[in-house]
């Protein structure tokens, strides 16, 4: 099975400053990310979210927050033909030591664990950060950078990583 790893924040939803997210749970969902996550699934590309929020255990936001947000991302997807097949998040700051917090692979590694169909050599890792690109080097997952001003090389949203992707596949 292959997957197409997505980062959340900056990737998906829209993100901001630590502070910031203190009792937001309604998801501004980027340009071109609806469109981009409809065209990997056309694809044959499963969805799976892996998510860094450190401002759960950094006490910005409680786990209850964390999961409205995730339930109404959720929500808003399906309702426009979106489905993903599973979330990853780690909780800790970025002062923890723990295996699952990007670019840790554990993230990876439990969705490997709970879905062993995936190959990862026909999966894909598309997000905004270095720590994203970091994780795809450490696994060989192809990465695609977006939106991010950590790349020389970077797609203004998931719809252009899918039409990249569809072109490409196109040539095969």
């Amino acid at each position: 099975m292959k997957i197409a790893f997505l980062d959340r924040d900056g990737t998906i939803n829209r993100d901001y400053p630590d502070k910031n997210w203190k009792n937001r749970i309604e998801p501004e969902i980027l340009q071109g990310a609806i469109e981009g996550l409809k065209g990997l699934m056309n694809l044959g590309f499963k969805i799976i979210i892996i998510t860094n929020q450190h401002i759960i255990n950094d006490n910005i936001i409680s786990l209850a927050e964390y999961q409205i947000f995730t339930n109404n991302l959720n929500n808003r997807l399906k309702q426009c033909g979106v489905v993903g097949i599973d979330i990853f998040y780690c909780p800790h700051s970025e002062t923890e030591k723990c295996n699952c917090r990007k670019p840790n692979e554990g993230m990876i590694k439990s969705a490997i664990l709970k879905y062993p169909e995936i190959e990862l050599d026909k999966s894909i890792l598309i997000g905004d950060s270095k720590c994203d690109e970091d994780l795809s080097k450490r696994t060989g997952i192809k990465f695609y950078g977006i939106n991010g001003h950590y790349f020389s090389d970077n797609y203004a949203s998931i719809e252009a990583v899918y039409k990249e992707i569809n072109e490409q596949m196109e040539e095969i």
